[in-house]
C-alpha cells in the first residue's frame, strides 16, 4: 500500500475517532503529497524516497516549531506542535540508534578512504543516501564531524 492510501486510511480513522491533533497533521501530509504530485508534472505516484524526505520534512518543521516555543515559555503551543509530530512520524521507518548510525559512517569512511574533514562531503553523500528515512541529516552530520576529526 502506498503512503497516499495509508494517509487516506490513517485520516479516515482519525475523522471516526474526531482526534483533532490527527486529522491536523494528517491533513498536512495529504496537502504536501498533493503538491509534491502537480510539482512533478502530474506525476501519480511519488517515490519511495520522495515520500521518506517530505515525512521527515514535515517531522522537522513541527520539532523546530515546538523548540522555538519553548523558549519563548509558550508550552501551550509547544505541545500540539509535537503531538502533529508523534502523528507524523507513525508513517516513517523505524529509525537507527546512534551506534547503528556510526557502524554505517565506519564502513563508508572505511569503503571511501576518507582522511578528514576535506573528505565530509563525499562521506555525507554517501550515508545520507544510505540512511534516508532512518537517519536526520543534523545526527548524521555531527557523527560524521566526531569520525573524521
Amino acid at each position: 500500500m502506498s503512503l497516499q492510501q495509508d494517509i487516506m486510511t490513517a485520516l479516515k480513522e482519525a475523522m471516526k475517532a474526531k482526534d483533532q491533533t490527527a486529522l491536523t497533521a494528517l491533513r498536512a501530509v495529504k496537502s504536501a503529497i498533493l503538491l509534491a504530485q502537480t510539482e512533478t508534472g502530474g506525476q501519480d505516484e511519488l517515490t519511495e524516497e520522495q515520500e521518506l524526505k517530505m515525512l521527515q520534512k514535515l517531522v522537522k518543521q513541527r520539532k523546530d516549531s515546538a523548540a522555538i516555543y519553548l523558549e519563548q515559555g509558550r508550552e501551550d503551543l509547544a505541545a500540539p506542535e509535537l503531538a502533529e509530530a508523534e502523528v507524523i512520524s507513525q508513517f516513517l521507518p523505524e529509525a537507527l540508534s546512534e551506534e547503528e548510525i556510526a557502524k554505517v559512517i565506519e564502513r563508508v569512511i572505511a569503503e571511501t578512504g576518507a582522511q578528514g574533514m576535506k573528505d565530509m562531503g563525499k562521506v555525507m553523500g554517501v550515508v545520507s543516501q544510505e540512511l534516508t528515512g532512518k537517519a536526520d541529516g543534523k545526527t548524521i552530520s555531527t557523527i560524521v564531524r566526531q569520525k573524521l576529526a
